[in-house]
């Protein structure tokens, strides 16, 4: 209810004379009988406010991003709360329909994304077999020598550091290029090697499967002392007790790599072991590159049958990508990494 304080004031005023007027005619009753109407105030009912309907808020929609045209190869920045990355991204020629597999390449130190994609020579074998390619690019503020820092605790552990924002990035590589999400894969030469074996431990839900070309297991560094003590070959007692089934993986290392000791590649069979995998069978395989370069290949599979680790050495390979050419730290003369890391990881995709 709402009071009308200047109509109730002129009703005030026109009662008091009625009363008056009563009163002289000798009607008392009646002038009181007014009078007492006019201290009751005057009021009217509020009008009644309509209702407000509740609008439904606008549904966020997150934005399509344009995807990269067939046989582009752009080059972009990603920020994310984690940190920023320059990258380079190949989307093959062919149908832009399809649900692609993607490969994440991660360069060694002093090299960039371009660099490295040359030397391997991913982006012909994209065009050929049907994959999208990521070249994340460390920067010179977070290592003046373009090293990835797996040997940080900082940079080591999921959420965190570097393998965050890759992740991170990855992520977005697998909207923009409208990836196959279950068949996402790592891959990486030397620090971009140990950087690929700790996004394969920190992240195996994003990825299926990882190689590793002259790179360091997982876990076996914590400093930048143990880091060089690992490359030179460390012969102290590595991690013991049982850890989590590695992904999926295949190895690449030359045994007169002397950047990173051959020894390294062992430990990703120990790792394997260490999760209990069960009786492995194991079969081995000797030949020859085009280039004159002998190697051995040894496949550990499961007892169902399931290709748990696939190591290749290449005798007489130094540090550098077998089988690649034109690129920093490339052996031409070797066999061809890129081509069996694809083979293998094309064979492997998340069960539904």
């Amino acid at each position: 209810m709402q009071l009308n304080s200047g109509a109730f004031m002129a009703d005030l005023v026109k009662t008091f004379f009625k009363a008056a007027r009563l009163a002289r005619k000798g009607r008392p009753i009646s002038a009181a009988l007014a009078m007492s109407d006019s201290v009751t105030p005057s009021v009217r009912p509020a009008r009644k406010r309509a209702k407000k309907t509740k609008q439904a808020s606008p549904r966020k929609t997150v934005p399509v991003l344009p995807r990269p045209a067939p046989g582009s190869f752009i080059t972009q920045e990603f920020r994310c709360k984690h940190g920023t990355l320059a990258y380079k991204f190949y989307t093959p020629h062919g149908s832009a329909r399809r649900r692609m597999p993607l490969v994440v390449m991660l360069h060694g130190c002093s090299q960039s994304a371009a660099d490295f994609a040359t030397g391997t020579g991913m982006n012909a074998l994209a065009d050929e077999l049907g994959f999208l390619v990521l070249y994340p690019q460390q920067s010179q503020r977070a290592n003046l020598a373009r090293c990835w820092n797996w040997h940080n605790p900082a940079h080591q552990k999921r959420g965190r550091g570097e393998p965050a924002v890759i992740a991170a990035l990855t992520r977005h590589a697998m909207a923009l290029g409208r990836a196959n999400p279950a068949r996402i894969y790592v891959a990486g030469l030397s620090a971009g090697g140990a950087e690929a074996a700790i996004l394969a431990a920190a992240y195996p839900d994003i990825f299926v499967a990882v190689g590793i070309h002259s790179g360091v297991a997982h876990e076996d560094v914590h400093s930048l002392q143990g880091a060089i003590a690992a490359m030179r070959g460390d012969t102290r007692p590595r991690p013991t007790g049982k850890v989590r089934r590695p992904l999926p993986t295949i190895v690449f290392h030359g045994d007169h790599d002397r950047v990173v000791h051959p020894s390294n590649a062992g430990a990703f069979l120990r790792d394997l072991e260490r999760s209990n995998p069960g009786q492995l069978v194991t079969k081995s395989v000797s030949g020859r590159s085009q280039g004159g370069r002998e190697f051995t290949r040894r496949i550990y599979r499961s007892m169902a049958g399931t290709v748990l680790l696939e190591d290749w050495t290449v005798h007489g390979g130094g540090h550098g990508w077998s089988g690649g050419r034109g690129g920093s730290f490339t052996d031409p003369a070797g066999p061809d990494a890129s081509r069996a890391m694809l083979d293998f990881f094309l064979a492997i995709r998340r069960r539904p």
